[in-house]
This record gives structure tokens, sequence and C-alpha cells, in this order.
């Protein structure tokens, strides 16, 4: 299963890691995603989310 957000579909993102002496290789960003219990359908199910997504109010948490 890939690492994305389950709501907003956020997942990893590359580009470049930069030395002192300008070397150049190739390294990934990941999310930072928290695994929430949240009400789906009237229903709680586990979810695999972003915080961006948890701040925003996007979820529903479940108690």
């Amino acid at each position: 299963m890939a690492r994305t957000c389950e709501i907003c579909g956020k997942g990893p993102s590359t580009g470049n890691k930069v030395s002192h002496a300008n070397n150049r290789t190739r390294r990934r960003w990941k999310p930072n995603l928290q695994s929430v219990r949240a009400r789906v359908g009237g229903g709680v199910k586990k979810l695999l989310v972003c915080t961006r997504c948890i701040r925003s109010g996007r979820i529903a948490k479940a108690a």
C-alpha cells in the first residue's frame, strides 16, 4: 500500500539532496501521515490521514 493520505491523496514527493560541495543525489519527502479513527458513512473506520487534513477539520474524529 502506498503511503498516501486517504482524504486528499497527498503522497511522497521527490527532489535532490544537495551537499555543501553541490553534489546531488535523489531523495524523497514523505508526508506526515497519522492513523486516525474517524467517522465515515455512519460507522467508524481507521484512516491514514495527513496532519493538514486533521488540522483543517476535513475529517470527523470518532470518540
